[in-house]
């Protein structure tokens, strides 16, 4: 009887531990389910919405100009942020205040990237905090799950005029 019990509970114990391996390696790897707050990445993404973001661009350097990415945050390594990447390493970008009347620009450094939300008066971004190491990336957003009116691909930026190519 007893060694009966034992046998059934280190076997759902197996099967709890396998289970648990399976699912952090596809949440790892593949990609999962995120909920965005705040308002910098308005009109794009609302306070609210849920998206799915994948991993396999962050673990194969295929992150791109454009891309909405989900990044631990460099003032807050607890909470993730959500940001339009607007320069990889080596790009020149544009890293004052849209309401600034003089300009000014920088390089991007190796290993990093430059982001921005799409509300640029509403967002504390690279222009604050200057240029986020690649490895704090934590995936790329592909599309918005809810709401439901709005499921798809996201849009394209609305300041796609701040990408510059030299």
């Amino acid at each position: 009887m007893l060694r009966n019990a034992l046998g059934k509970t280190f076997r759902f114990v197996g099967y709890t531990v396998q289970y648990g391996c399976i699912a952090h390696c596809a949440f790892e790897y593949l990609g999962g389910i995120v909920v965005c707050s705040g308002p910098s990445m308005e009109p794009t993404i609302q306070n609210s919405d849920i998206v799915f973001s994948e991993t396999l661009s962050r673990h194969f350097y295929c992150i791109r100009k454009g891309d909405i990415v989900i990044v631990k945050s460099p003032n807050d390594p607890k909470s993730n942020i959500c940001k339009r990447v607007i320069g990889l390493e080596g790009d020149k970008v544009c890293t004052s205040n849209p309401s600034d009347f003089l300009k000014s620009h920088s390089y991007v450094p190796k290993g990093h990237v430059w982001l921005e939300g799409d509300n640029l008066r509403n967002s504390t971004d690279s222009r604050c905090y200057g240029p986020v190491p690649y490895g704090l990336i934590r995936g790329r957003i592909c599309f918005k799950i809810w709401p439901l009116n709005d499921f798809g691909f996201l849009r394209a930026s609305p300041n796609g005029h701040r990408f510059l190519d030299d």
